[in-house]
């Protein structure tokens, strides 16, 4: 067994976080605040010896990335198909907004249901074009090697739930994640597993008969 590992990485604060606006394909800066939590979560995993590190092209994420590409000395590599979920018309707008103009879409997206929210992509489109380039990214590393994979909170949901085999009405049940934190998969017999969700520290190992 190979016994490779993929961080996967929310970026760090923006404004529109703050505003509870839904920021999706929009190209959002880090906030000063935003900057300070990449590079104090870059501290941490550069802990982990990562081998690679794939981005979205989003300066929000390109941002987060570099941090972790200073302290480790290894390029990233950026890819469009690793930005959030495009959004249409939901994209500018408050969660109050949201609710308030598109309160059934939004019921209904809830719900489990399969949505074009504001008129964009449908969930498992993320995960068709996201989660293929983080599985080739991993297929890449070398025995007990680790990834980490700079993204967004819906994509990486979407990426998480399609790799460890989730049907896709069920993958709300995975939480979100605080900005610059992070979720990490492992291989194991059966494929990968989630090992860590919305963490902020550094991964133990299972010690006990689940290990």
């Amino acid at each position: 067994m190979r016994g490779r590992k993929i961080v996967l990485w929310r970026h760090g604060q923006t404004s529109w976080n703050l505003e509870r606006r839904f920021q999706g394909s929009t190209d959002i800066p880090l906030t000063t605040e935003g900057l300070s939590q990449a590079r104090r979560a870059a501290r941490l995993l550069a802990a982990l010896g990562p081998d690679a590190i794939l981005s979205s092209d989003l300066s929000r994420a390109r941002a987060t990335a570099a941090e972790l590409a200073a302290l480790t000395g290894l390029d990233v590599h950026h890819d469009e198909n690793l930005r959030e979920t495009y959004a249409g018309k939901w994209q500018g707008l408050t969660h109050e907004e949201i609710v308030g103009r598109y309160g059934e879409q939004y019921a209904a997206w809830k719900r489990g249901e399969p949505v074009r929210r504001g008129g964009g992509e449908l969930e498992t489109e993320v995960a068709d074009r996201a989660a293929p380039i983080v599985e080739r990214g991993a297929d890449k590393l070398p025995d007990g090697g680790t990834l980490v994979v700079v993204s967004h909170g819906g994509t990486i949901r979407t990426t998480i739930g399609r790799l460890i085999g989730l049907p896709p009405d069920a993958w709300e049940a995975l939480g979100g994640l605080s900005n610059c934190s992070w979720s990490v998969l492992g291989e194991s017999l059966r494929g990968w597993r989630l090992l860590e969700h919305n963490a902020g520290s550094l991964p133990e190992p299972v010690l006990g008969d689940d290990d």
